[in-house]
């Protein structure tokens, strides 16, 4: 019974722990919250306002539950060693065992535990050094992870798209939605260099670049405080598709933080309006990462971003000719099938940078 008593005590402050790690008390708070606001006669009033919190809501009261049912399972074990009946102690045994592997299944969690890891991830790529070579690079990045994201059943959602000049894309912006889409792809924020025979270039060896931003969407206005002084708003025409003549209105909306000098520009052929809170959320969202980044308490501290798309500043080279190898250069993980990679299979590389920041 002591030695059933000591793995019992050691589980409960490994489940306290993990509760602790996830925000589990602050995420019961907000879940509670929502709960109020959805019985309200009058919540659906503004559909518009309810649908996003029975979302919210959803995910969370799916997130939490297991959570919920460990820590009862934890404390009744702990109250049924308090009995001290030895005849008890086959039933304890049981219900240990079945709790802790309910707790490996969830570890997994653990490593999400930042402030915005649960979030929607939305990611810029933007053509670096390289010429016509970096924008082609740019549109197989982006097909990597919209194959990534339909392999684990993520949605996505093209914001935005400028094609290259000749082939290509010169910047592109898309939402990736679903449970830890920021969490898991935080890490594929960075520079990724290419090394292959060129297409464009009469089959000599080429390097190309190209800048990958991630970011958690941040949709909700008072995530982020943004001082309205600190704003230019520049409406102008829509550049639309197929010809000048269409699309003509004046919707497109770059809007630029002066602070930082960040420049955020949608003509995605909506109206004005949808434009303006397209671009508000991805600045937010930017804000928010570049925050993370330099540790900053608040908006005001922050600094532009200056991580150039060049030499140097890779975290990841994949590499086509002379020889086939992807490689993480921050955890050293390596595939020696890049068309693997390249077609969506980024899990590995994924797993392998999220256990170096938990130091596993």
């Amino acid at each position: 019974m002591d030695e059933l008593r000591t793995r019992a005590e050691t589980f409960h402050a490994a489940v306290r722990d993990a509760l602790g790690r996830i925000h589990f008390d602050e995420l019961t708070a907000r879940k509670q919250l929502l709960d109020a606001q959805s019985s309200d006669p009058d919540f659906w009033a503004d559909p518009d306002t309810a649908q996003p919190v029975v979302k919210e809501q959803a995910a969370l009261d799916k997130r939490l539950q297991p959570w919920h049912s460990l820590q009862q399972s934890a404390q009744e074990i702990i109250e049924l060693l308090e009995l001290q009946d030895e005849s008890l102690s086959d039933e304890i045994a049981s219900q240990l065992q079945t709790a802790q592997t309910a707790f490996a299944a969830l570890k997994e969690e653990l490593k999400f535990s930042g402030p915005y890891d649960e979030r929607d991830a939305i990611i810029s790529l933007h053509a670096g050094a390289g010429g016509t070579d970096a924008q082609d690079w740019t549109a197989m990045l982006l097909r990597m992870y919209v194959r990534w994201a339909e392999q684990n059943d993520y949605s996505v959602t093209m914001v935005e798209e400028s094609p290259g000049e000749e082939a290509g894309l010169k910047s592109a912006t898309l939402e990736i939605a679903g449970v830890f889409a920021y969490g898991k792809l935080k890490g594929e924020h960075g520079v990724h260099r290419l090394v292959r025979l060129s297409p464009f270039n009469a089959e000599s060896r080429e390097t190309s670049f190209a800048k990958l931003e991630v970011m958690p969407k941040i949709d909700a206005p008072e995530d982020i405080d943004i001082d309205e002084k600190d704003l230019k708003i520049d409406v102008y025409r829509s550049g639309g598709h197929g010809g000048q003549s269409v699309n003509t209105t004046d919707s497109a909306v770059r809007i630029t933080h002066i602070p930082t000098g960040i420049v955020v520009a949608i003509q995605n052929e909506r109206s004005q309006l949808q434009n303006r809170e397209t671009a508000l959320t991805i600045l937010r969202s930017r804000l928010a990462q570049l925050q993370l980044e330099q540790h900053a308490e608040k908006v005001s501290e922050l600094k532009g971003p200056n991580e150039q798309a060049a030499w140097g500043n890779q975290i990841r080279s994949y590499v086509l000719h002379p020889y086939k190898q992807v490689k993480d250069l921050r955890t050293g993980y390596t595939s020696s099938d890049p068309d693997d990679v390249l077609a969506g299979n980024l899990n590995p590389f994924i797993a392998a940078y999220l256990d170096s920041i938990l130091g596993n």
